[in-house]
């Protein structure tokens, strides 16, 4: 007598194959039950005065806002002059000795500095707490005349 030739791999196959084939016609059934009327006003969207997106139309009784042209910036705003010279305090978060730098979180702020072994004026440790000032380098702001708090 032979055997089937379905084997147990064959019949699994045609199982998943039957299941995504009635799961993609109950998504396709629910689809048309759940459409708009597919009318260009159902599909309409409108900004309101502030740019956010809306369904429904603006009211073309308002008055429109008056806009100066000198008002509007173009462009990322100048940033203030910093004072690069005040003293700050802050805590070394790094410091690799091998490689002569590290890093200073600055107290108050999230802002952290680079400092090179160069710009202490003694011998810095993790976690000690220093003064420092700072000046701009060929990467952005580093911290020099590196002082430890004792």
């Amino acid at each position: 007598m032979a055997r089937s030739q379905t084997t147990f791999n064959k019949k699994e196959r045609e199982k998943k194959k039957l299941q995504k084939k009635k799961e993609k016609q109950a998504r396709r059934e629910e689809r048309k039950a759940n459409s708009s009327d597919g009318s260009l006003d159902s599909m309409m969207a409108y900004l309101d005065e502030n740019g956010n997106i809306t369904d429904t139309p603006p009211d073309p009784n308002a008055k429109p806002n008056k806009v100066k042209a000198s008002d509007i910036e173009i462009g990322i705003p100048k940033k203030e002059k910093e004072d690069l010279t005040a003293e700050r305090r802050g805590r070394v978060a790094f410091f690799n000795h091998a490689k002569g730098y590290g890093f200073i979180d600055q107290d108050g702020t999230k802002t952290r500095y680079f400092v090179h072994i160069n710009s202490t004026k003694e011998t810095i440790q993790e976690g000690d707490k220093v003064s420092f000032e700072v000046e701009q380098g060929p990467k952005g702001l580093v911290a020099v005349q590196v002082k430890v708090l004792r």
